[in-house]
């Protein structure tokens, strides 16, 4: 009985300390400041039909100079998954979520499909994040090529 009571306080122990790096690791993150919350969904395919809600990882995005790290939310690693290039970065358009996207996302998502070297990646945040990001884009130095559509 005092073993099974001391496996299951170990448990709880390793659950709230878990919890806590959770926190703790976004407290970092967002420390610097210039973050939003914004989900990912990469490599996604040109056709234009129902998308669906599949693909897309909620992140946490940071601007650091000329570029925005992207953090996954449920991970432990330091370092941004992502990391984009402002240079590299060429806006397609914007949408709104349509099907099974709408319960994938944070309820007022907005979706960015963009080309980062070849690749197709779609981002989504809200509306207030999109418009920081997007004067973030046209903001850069003179002489660089930036396409925001």
């Amino acid at each position: 009985m005092v073993l099974a009571l001391l496996l299951c306080g170990a448990a709880l122990l390793v659950l709230l300390v878990g919890l806590f790096a959770f926190g703790l690791r976004r407290r970092l993150i967002q420390r610097s400041g210039g973050t939003f919350d914004c989900s990912l969904r990469w490599d996604v395919p040109e056709e234009d039909g129902d998308p669906g809600g599949k693909g897309w990882v909620y992140g946490v995005s940071r601007y650091t100079g000329d570029q925005v790290e992207w953090f996954r939310v449920f991970s432990y690693a330091p370092r941004p998954r992502r990391v984009l290039e402002r240079g590299g970065i060429e806006v397609l358009r914007r949408r709104e979520p349509r099907g099974e996207e709408e319960l994938a996302l944070l309820s007022d998502a907005v979706i960015l499909a963009c080309s980062l070297g070849g690749t197709r990646v779609e981002l989504a945040m809200s509306e207030d994040a999109l418009t920081g990001f997007l004067a973030w884009l046209e903001a850069a130095p003179p002489g660089q090529r930036v396409n925001v559509a």
